[in-house]
């Protein structure tokens, strides 16, 4: 979380602005950090890395069709449909869940994701009726409303599928550590990536898009390495 960590570090600038020299290089270091994060720069060091790993796949599913879409978020808004209330990131990994859909032949969808404390329904249950809004067949579509990260996901699709080959959907930045966790719970998963946010733009400019671009990558350095803690 970056922005946290920047207003951090001016925070304990203030509580120790009587030592001149460690109070500038604190400012000073939000200030850099503020900028390398904002910047294209950290798009192309951080971002580009993740997705640069899988490629989009358009590749026909042959066979048992299993598409396994991971869970984002969404929110209760009053009078929305399941379509509307979903984050932009839930809608762009659904999107291609449907895609992918469309490349086998009777193929059921596995969404997941439970509920937190903000929602009153599962995350799992929303990505369900959405997917039934645009056309999925509710028949052929497996909830998993209680997985809440996506250690949980992977062990629920293993009770679920079991050796059974699947398409995996989720954003490229997230694909190498969710793969990783995947294939070490013993399943078959086939990367499908989606919600690419490495975008080129001018070396100078500052922005939020890339500051947001900065904090998912970061999650993600950071959940690896977590992964790699808890398996040593």
């Amino acid at each position: 979380m970056p922005i946290p960590f920047i207003l951090l570090l001016l925070l304990v600038s203030i509580f120790v602005w009587r030592r001149r020299s460690l109070a500038k290089c604190l400012v000073a270091s939000a200030f850099f950090l503020l900028l390398f994060l904002g910047s294209q720069l950290s798009v192309n060091i951080l971002v580009r890395p993740l997705e640069a790993q899988y490629p989009v796949n358009s590749t026909p599913i042959t066979g048992q069709c299993y598409v396994m879409v991971l869970g984002s978020a969404h929110s209760d808004i009053p009078g929305a449909t399941a379509v509307q209330s979903l984050s932009a990131v839930a809608l762009a990994r659904l999107s291609e869940g449907i895609r992918q859909l469309n490349l086998g032949q009777d193929c059921k969808l596995l969404v997941s994701g439970w509920g937190g404390e903000l929602t009153q329904i599962s995350h799992a249950e929303m990505m369900a009726k959405a997917a039934a809004e645009l056309g999925v067949d509710k028949n052929k579509i497996i909830p998993f409303p209680l997985a809440r990260d996506t250690l949980e996901e992977a062990q629920y699709a293993k009770w679920e599928l079991g050796e059974e080959p699947f398409r995996l959907v989720t954003s490229a930045s997230h694909m190498p550590r969710a793969i990783a966790i995947f294939t070490a719970k013993g399943l078959h998963p086939s990367a499908a990536p989606t919600d690419f946010i490495a975008r080129d733009d001018f070396g100078w400019r500052v922005t939020g898009d890339h500051l947001l671009a900065s904090q998912r990558a970061i999650h993600e350095y950071i959940g690896r390495l977590w992964l790699w803690v808890k398996q040593e």
